[in-house]
């Protein structure tokens, strides 16, 4: 399959079938693999999605392999702390290549939840490799917005940054789907909080951050889309996610 560019993906429809759960590296009985599903099971729930039956592989095999994860690498430019919390901080991220699956639901978190299912897959021997790829982190979201610049569009692209190792030579992913594409370097103003990722949560933190960088700063990023960055499985109580402003 050829590489593409994220911009090639705009015109693409998507489809079917959420992130990871820690566990031990360890073998896994029949009754523990029943117990995870059921744990994804719930957490779907939450984020109006059905986990069917047939993730329970890829579920166990991205528990098992939970501890290779790497960083999307970056490069810090500028950061703004208050009292040692950090504010924001701007970053330089490479070219490289993502794996990528575009989905539209009714509402935002069932979107994303949709495709990662089948980001797992392709994680989970679903491709040319036919074995665990390892993970990276974050899974960052693209939400296009509205002419109000407040609206969300409900087609939003779902990526993961290949691991070092496959960089140079991308795996071929079995389900059409999921598309490899090579995205430009770009820079970013990140922002962070805790919690759940659901439509509402990233609206409300994306609007929170846009006031905290002012008028001024806003007009060198752009208003029509802004990324999600999550780093941390749904089961945690205070998970880690970012908002991502494009710079121009």
């Amino acid at each position: 399959m050829a590489l593409i560019s994220l911009e090639d993906l705009e015109g693409l429809d998507e489809d079917e079938d959420i992130a990871d759960v820690d566990a031990e590296a360890q073998p896994m009985g029949e009754e523990q693999s029943d117990n995870l599903l059921a744990h994804w099971r719930a957490v779907g729930r939450t984020h109006h999605v059905s986990v069917p039956a047939e993730m329970r592989g890829p579920i166990h095999e991205m528990t098992r392999n939970n501890q290779q994860r790497e960083p999307v690498p970056f490069a810090p430019l500028s950061r703004q702390e208050k009292m040692g919390e950090l504010m924001w901080e701007e970053r330089a991220y490479p070219a490289g290549k993502w794996a990528c699956v575009r989905h539209a639901e009714e509402f935002y978190e069932q979107s994303i939840s949709q495709s990662f299912m089948k980001l797992m897959r392709f994680i989970c021997k679903e491709n040319s490799e036919g074995h665990h790829l390892g993970m990276t982190v974050p899974v960052v979201s693209t939400v296009a917005l509205s002419s109000d610049g407040k609206t969300m569009d409900k087609s939003v692209l779902t990526a993961f940054y290949l691991p070092a190792a496959y960089q140079a030579s991308p795996p071929q992913p079995s389900d059409p789907d999921v598309i490899v594409a090579h995205r430009d370097a770009f820079t970013v103003v990140a922002g962070p909080f805790f919690g759940t990722t659901t439509e509402e949560t990233v609206t409300r933190h994306a609007g929170l951050l846009r006031e905290l960088l002012g008028p001024a700063a806003a007009q060198s990023l752009r208003s029509d889309i802004y990324m999600v960055a999550v780093y941390e499985n749904p089961g945690v109580p205070r998970r880690r996610n970012e908002i991502w402003f494009l710079r121009r």
